[in-house]
């Protein structure tokens, strides 16, 4: 069998965001400010894939990614295989998952809700992480994940 060439070349060091589905990848560009990255990125949209039919994907040079941004990156691509590569070869891959509780990433659509009438971070329990259903900490409104606007 023929080795097809690569779809998008491979990198020294840095991250791969991997099985992003192919309708987020421009909201996660924006999420990551990956237009203020002084490194190269490069971006595969539309690839073909075996797991998803179609996917994209981002490659960041030397740009290792916290857990805060990550968290922020679970609330709207949740199931993204995250590989972290140094010296051409990947040292850690996971998949980036939601964590049980969000702060500071979305905001409360509540407008009594006092995150929106006091300077500070939101808080959101996830109640249902395969259906998406969030909670503000606060006024105890319910909100799926499909309808949360980024702080």
């Amino acid at each position: 069998m023929k080795r097809q060439e690569l779809q998008v070349a491979a990198l020294e060091n840095g991250t791969v965001i991997d099985h992003i589905p192919s309708a987020k990848i421009f909201e996660v560009i924006n999420l990551l400010n990956l237009e203020k990255i002084r490194t190269s990125v490069t971006v595969g949209f539309n690839l073909k894939s075996k797991k998803m039919g179609h996917k994209s994907i981002i490659k960041i040079a030397d740009k290792f990614f916290t857990d805060e941004e990550l968290n922020q990156l679970s609330v709207v691509t949740p199931n993204v295989t995250l590989c972290i590569i140094r010296d051409y070869e990947v040292v850690e891959k996971k998949e980036v998952r939601m964590p049980d509780e969000l702060i500071g990433i979305i905001k409360c659509n509540n407008h009594k809700c006092i995150t929106n009438n006091e300077p500070m971070k939101t808080r959101f329990r996830v109640l249902d992480k395969d259906n998406g259903i969030l909670q503000c900490h606060y006024c105890n409104r319910e909100v799926a994940l499909d309808k949360v606007t980024l702080v």
